[in-house]
């Protein structure tokens, strides 16, 4: 991946998909965002350009894991990063379940900004 592919940063919390984004334009990133599933395939479909997808696990209308395994079924080249601060069961089940459901990364929230950076750099090599 080259640094000038947009990430798309799919996560329900403004707040804290603000600060993904902000962490990955302060570092030469381009990103753009989505607050749910629904939302960051419809983006995906109208503009296909995206190498890398960071979604949260647990959101409204459509969750992370479904929207994993609508990826690796109509983006299989493009890596995912999963990230969840958890629900009802501690974030590490559900970043596992992600694992096995096709994510290429995970991240248990919260995460600082050189977590995050190096997982993306990871996920470009």
């Amino acid at each position: 991946m080259k640094r000038n592919d947009p990430i798309l940063v799919i996560e329900d919390e403004e707040d804290i998909r603000q600060m993904i984004c902000d962490i990955l334009e302060d570092d030469g990133y381009t990103t753009v965002q989505a607050s749910n599933g629904n939302e960051g395939l419809d983006i995906l479909r109208k503009k296909p350009g995206f190498s890398i997808i960071i979604t949260d696990l647990l959101m409204p209308e459509k969750e992370g894991m479904e929207t994993i395994s609508e990826l690796r079924k109509d983006f299989p080249w493009i890596k995912v990063l999963a990230i969840s601060g958890g629900g009802i069961y501690i974030p590490e089940s559900y970043l596992n379940l992600a694992k096995a459901m096709g994510a290429d990364a995970t991240l248990s929230k919260p995460f600082g900004s050189s977590e995050l950076l190096s997982v993306i750099e990871e996920l470009n090599r």
